[in-house]
C-alpha cells in the first residue's frame, strides 16, 4: 500500500524535467508535502547517534560526515519515540517502488553507460541520513564506480543555509574524465551552479564518468547541514560458472 508522502513524492519526482548538461540531473522543490516534512523535523534523531561515514562505508575523505543507516539494527540505537517515523520511512523509501520508478526515468542514460539493456542489470539501493558539520568541504569528485544513481534530499530547517547546496563542475581540461573515486582540487574546475540547500528539496544525478559534483567550503560558523543521502548501486555480476569436468 502506498503513503500519502510516497505518492506525492513519486509524482514530483517522475514529472520532474531532467537537465542533461553537463550530465543527467534534476532538482526537485517540494519534494515530500508539507505537513510531512514538517514530521520530518520533528523527528529528528539525535546527532549522538550518528556515525561517522568513514567508519560506517570504509570511506576516505568524509570526516566531517556523520551516518545513520535506515534498518533496523541502526534505527534501534535512537530515541524511542523516534523510531516509528523512521521505519516506516525506511520501509516504503527501500521497497524497490522508488527503485523502479527511478531505473526507468533515466533508463536511456543508465543504457548507455552499461552498453546493455536495463533488464540484462541488476541493482539494489540504501538510505542514509546525514549530518555534515561546520568546516566540511567536498572537492569535485564523480562518485564510486558501483554507483548508478545519486540521491541528496535536502533537510534545513529554513532558507538561511540555501548557499551551501551541492555544486556541479566540470574541469578545466576539456578531456578529463574520472571513472570514479579520488576527490580534486576546486582550482581545477569550473563551477558551474550550486543546488540550493533548500527546505525540502532534492538533487538527483546519473553517475557518470564526468558527473564531478562537490561541496565548496562551508566555514558558516556552528553549521549543521541535514539531508537524506539515497543511493542505487549495480549488483556485482554474478562470477561464471566453473567448468565441469569431462
Amino acid at each position: 500500500m502506498y503513503s500519502n508522502a510516497e505518492l506525492h513524492m513519486f509524482y514530483k519526482v517522475a514529472n520532474a524535467p531532467i537537465s542533461a548538461f553537463p550530465y543527467p540531473h534534476i532538482y526537485v522543490p517540494n519534494v515530500f508535502p508539507d505537513d510531512y516534512y514538517a514530521d520530518m523535523q520533528r523527528n529528528m534523531p539525535d546527532p549522538k547517534h550518528m556515525m561517522p561515514l568513514e567508519v560506517v562505508r570504509k570511506v576516505k575523505g568524509y570526516n566531517e560526515r556523520f551516518v545513520l543507516e535506515l534498518s533496523e539494527p541502526s534505527l534501534a540505537t535512537i530515541e524511542e519515540n523516534k523510531r516509528p517515523f523512521w521505519t516506516d520511512f525506511g520501509s516504503w523509501m527501500t521497497s524497490g517502488r522508488f527503485k523502479s520508478l527511478l531505473l526507468a526515468k533515466f533508463r536511456p542514460f543508465i543504457e548507455a553507460r552499461f552498453k546493455t539493456a536495463l533488464q540484462t542489470l541488476s541493482f539494489h539501493d540504501e538510505a542514509l541520513l546525514v549530518e555534515d558539520v561546520t568546516q566540511m568541504a567536498l572537492g569535485p569528485h564523480s562518485d564510486s564506480p558501483k554507483k548508478v544513481l545519486t540521491l541528496l534530499f535536502y533537510l534545513p530547517k529554513d532558507d538561511s543555509q540555501a548557499h551551501i547546496g551541492t555544486s556541479i563542475y566540470i574541469p578545466k581540461n576539456p578531456t578529463f574524465v574520472c571513472e570514479g573515486g579520488p576527490h580534486y582540487a576546486f582550482e581545477g574546475f569550473y563551477r558551474l551552479t550550486t543546488m540550493p540547500f533548500k527546505p525540502n528539496s532534492l538533487f538527483c544525478f546519473v553517475k557518470t564518468n564526468n558527473s564531478f559534483h562537490g561541496v565548496e567550503p562551508v566555514t558558516d560558523p556552528d553549521t549543521k547541514r541535514w539531508l537524506l543521502l539515497y543511493d542505487i548501486y549495480q549488483n556485482k555480476p554474478a562470477a561464471p560458472a566453473a567448468p565441469k569436468p569431462n
